[in-house]
């Protein structure tokens, strides 16, 4: 649905984009969410584990700019991790202040068989581009997103 806004064509046709990014984003959203919750995951417990997977070991504020949460939110979602044994805190041997976050054996395991689910996830939603819109939409995306 368009907007109604009576402005300058720049501004509704900014408006519009907007409305339209945001809705698409959120229906992909939560229909990822939705999978994951079969999973008795969320999509912050999934970003952590995913970045620990591919990037390794990292402390709190790394992960938290890698998922775009907040400091007292990775907390929360850290401590959740570590109740169901997918990741611990350990001292980092370089600097006794810094606690660095790892996956356990259990939390590799299960990231290494639910990473390619969720990635199926996210190509089949992704479906209806073709690879040259998929490369204009990661441009387009990326250009909004560098803007200031």
């Amino acid at each position: 649905m368009p907007t109604h806004y009576k402005g300058t064509q720049r501004e509704v046709d900014t408006l519009n984009a907007f409305i339209k990014l945001m809705r698409a984003s959120n229906s992909i959203s939560n229909r990822l969410s939705r999978k994951m919750s079969e999973e008795n995951i969320t999509e912050s417990q999934f970003g952590i584990l995913e970045a620990l997977y591919h990037l390794g070991c990292q402390n709190q504020r790394e992960l938290g700019a890698k998922i775009l949460k907040s400091g007292g939110n990775i907390t929360m979602v850290i401590d959740n991790l570590i109740k169901r044994g997918y990741v611990e805190r350990k001292q980092n041997p370089e600097d006794r202040r810094a606690v660095i976050i790892s996956l356990t054996k259990e939390g590799e395991k299960f990231i290494e068989k639910y990473f390619p689910v969720h990635l199926n996830n996210i190509v089949h939603e992704f479906s209806a581009l073709t690879s040259e819109e998929l490369e204009t939409l990661a441009a387009l995306c990326k250009k909004v997103g560098k803007a200031e």
